[in-house]
């Protein structure tokens, strides 16, 4: 595969500890990092420190919220890290949650869909340097101009899940960025994108978890798809891709209040569609299996497990690590 990434910062280190993580990358075989933003680290803070530790990966938002920052802040950020990184920045971008939107910051989650398209249109405009003076029909712009727009504006992916979102993703950005989902859905999901043209990108966030004790893993895996598969986005989703029978005793109990009825709920068959798990050797052959299906960009993800991420991280690289890394 040409492209293969990794999700920072890794749960339970600093910012700061990931220096020489990062820096030693690249000599493993992993071509991109992939920041997220929800509780933890904002979207941007981890790639600009990567940008500087290790000047040939590629840095990727997955994703920052089209709701928790004004639109002229999302183009500086975007600009001052294109600016940084010249062609290595990729800006995802998408509509996040409810609950992290409306309930943790206090913004109204309306008209999601639209948002997302009129936040595209505005930052394809803005940073290539534009005036923009203009009402679009979920926010208005007037007389923003980025005083200093990259010389190489960055990729716009758009995160997607359900047909609607993701053929704009694939019409009106650069590409897509899949979550929560296995490499057989990749063949429900892509082709929406690549409708858009051969060149539209589809990333893909795996969440994998490098270990043979299958108990362990499904136990922790469990408790994360809980967690994200009730979010109605997400719930609605995995509907769509036919889960609805399985995962409807999940559903049930959370919204009893149960939530670990509503972890152990969650099928065995669910767990190993949407973690990948086993040995390393097994995990990078999944992996894989995302690419044939038709991913071009899969990011991985490490499952909370309790054990040391770094090992993991080296097991995981396309190439044998070198005795000098992390």
């Amino acid at each position: 595969m040409d492209r293969y990434g990794l999700t920072i910062p890794l749960t339970g280190r600093s910012l700061a500890a990931h220096r020489a993580v990062v820096a030693g990358l690249a000599d493993l075989g992993y071509t991109d990092v992939w920041s997220s933003e929800a509780g933890g680290a904002d979207a941007f803070t981890p790639l600009a420190l990567a940008s500087a530790w290790e000047p040939t990966l590629r840095l990727g938002t997955a994703i920052v919220p089209a709701f928790t920052r004004g639109p002229a802040t999302i183009a500086q950020c975007a600009g001052a890290l294109a600016d940084a990184a010249p062609g290595r920045f990729v800006l995802g971008i998408g509509t996040s949650s409810e609950v992290i939107v409306q309930r943790w910051n206090g913004i109204p989650f309306a008209r999601p869909y639209e948002r997302v398209r009129d936040l595209v249109r505005f930052l394809r405009a803005a940073l290539a340097g534009e005036k923009i003076t203009k009402e679009y029909e979920t926010f208005t712009v007037d007389g923003f101009r980025l005083l200093a727009p990259p010389a190489t504006p960055p990729r716009i992916l758009v995160a997607a899940l359900r047909p609607g979102m993701l053929r704009l993703a694939g019409r009106e950005a650069d590409g897509a960025i899949l979550n929560w989902l296995s490499a057989s859905d990749v063949r429900r999901t892509a082709p929406h994108v690549k409708a858009g043209g051969p060149d539209k990108e589809v990333v893909a966030r795996i969440f994998v978890a490098p270990s043979t004790d299958t108990a362990a893993v499904r136990a922790a895996a469990r408790s994360l798809i809980a967690a994200y598969l009730t979010v109605p986005v997400y719930r609605a989703f995995h509907e769509w891709l036919g889960r609805g029978d399985a995962l409807a005793e999940m559903w049930k109990a959370w919204e009893a209040g149960d939530r670990r009825g509503a972890a152990a709920a969650v099928p065995d068959e669910v767990v190993d569609e949407l973690v990948v798990h086993g040995s390393p050797r097994e995990c990078r052959e999944h992996i894989a299996r995302y690419v044939e299906a038709g991913v071009d960009t899969p990011v991985l993800a490490l499952v909370p497990t309790g054990d040391d991420p770094l090992p993991l991280v080296r097991a995981l690289g396309p190439r044998e690590p070198g005795p000098a890394l992390f």
